[in-house]
């Protein structure tokens, strides 16, 4: 993350031409990799095979870094303590390989620069799904007028999430796709899935299986909560003579959606409810 904050930091500073020119220089171009293809001698500043790696440090905005962080910051940690930070990094640089590959096999000619850490992130989504599938994700849920957050299951987050970006590979086949790199992330995710096995420690199970259930710190919230809960403030909020409000609550406070048994332990951690399972 600190890489990646400094290598946008670092565009952000640069005046226009040369940060448009930065992108052609230490973005991933194909045709450069794939053909003869190659940049003026003067645009080239690191070899052409390193800008594999060097186009996982840029990125195209704010919106662009930001929801990348936001994904590398929640899934991450997880992944990284459940293979080490040195097997972490060498996995989520294979992941991002894959998915330039991924990427470029669409059309190995392109002269467009791919750049972003989606392609890296995406892998990481993919040992997350076998690792901790019925893990609690805490999302932000909107019904009309109305708004909280809520936990998911992480197979549901992150299975819609992989499931819009094959639902989008038709635009990105016809060049509709506005600039993003949707078979990427289907091959990084894919990448992610096909490595854990082999990266994760011996002692670390796929999909929670050395995880009692007691030891879950939360359990997805049911979908039955959030629509009682939004008839109450509806009509709470209706003018007078309407039914009285039903109100709604939670006994459960928000807490982490890691394992107890993965968590550095505190002081305040006691019995918690049964885990995603219900």
């Amino acid at each position: 993350m600190a890489l990646c904050l400094s290598g946008f930091f670092w565009q952000e500073s640069l005046d226009y031409r040369t940060a448009h020119n930065l992108v052609y220089q230490l973005g991933f171009i194909p045709a450069v990799f794939f053909t003869p293809a190659d940049l003026p001698e003067n645009m080239v500043l690191v070899p052409e095979w390193s800008t594999i790696f060097t186009s996982m440090f840029l990125h195209a905005g704010w919106m662009h870094i930001g929801s990348n962080m936001l994904y590398l910051w929640i899934f991450g940690d997880n992944v990284e303590a459940a293979m080490g930070r040195g097997r972490f990094i060498l996995f989520y640089a294979i992941c991002g390989t894959a998915a330039a590959m991924a990427q470029a096999a669409l059309d190995p000619s392109s002269t467009i620069p791919m750049i972003g850490a989606s392609g890296g992130i995406a892998g990481v989504l993919g040992a997350y799904l076998l690792l901790h599938p019925k893990a609690a994700i805490r999302c932000f849920f909107l019904i009309l007028i109305f708004f909280r957050f809520i936990n998911l299951p992480a197979w549901l987050v992150l299975g819609v999430w992989i499931g819009g970006q094959f639902v989008a590979v038709p635009q990105a086949l016809s060049d509709t796709g506005g600039g993003v790199a949707y078979l990427a992330h289907i091959g990084g995710f894919l990448a992610g899935m096909a490595l854990i096995p082999f990266f994760k420690y011996r002692h670390v199970a796929l999909f929670d299986r050395d995880v009692d259930l007691k030891n879950w710190a939360d359990r997805p919230l049911n979908f039955h909560e959030v629509k009682a809960e939004a008839r109450a403030r509806y009509r709470r909020a209706a003018p007078a003579g309407s039914p009285p409000a039903i109100k709604a609550t939670s006994t459960r406070p928000p807490k982490s959606s890691v394992p107890l048994s993965r968590r550095k332990k505190t002081k305040s951690d006691g019995d918690h409810p049964t885990g995603p399972w219900g």
